[in-house]
């Protein structure tokens, strides 16, 4: 039950950050998929949904791209 609600309160939550006109608000999107990602593996494993489990993966390296370009590569301006 605790993984279903992370999953959907982080996952609706970087959804909809990911929409903020706002650049400063965006980059927090990632950080939240990130942070949902072990949730859906568990749950995913738990149950032996191997294709959400590799869509999970699939998920977690796009996040992890996005925690890349918006926190870690310093952007010139």
């Amino acid at each position: 039950m605790v993984d279903q609600i992370a999953i959907v309160s982080l996952g609706c939550i970087a959804i909809w950050l990911s929409q903020d006109p706002r650049p400063q608000w965006q980059r927090w999107a990632c950080v939240f998929g990130l942070a949902g990602q072990p949730f859906w593996i568990f749950a995913a494993w738990s149950v032996q949904q191997w294709g959400v489990l590799a869509l999970s993966m699939v998920y977690a390296i796009a996040w992890g791209r996005g925690f890349w370009v918006h926190w870690i590569v310093r952007k010139s301006t």
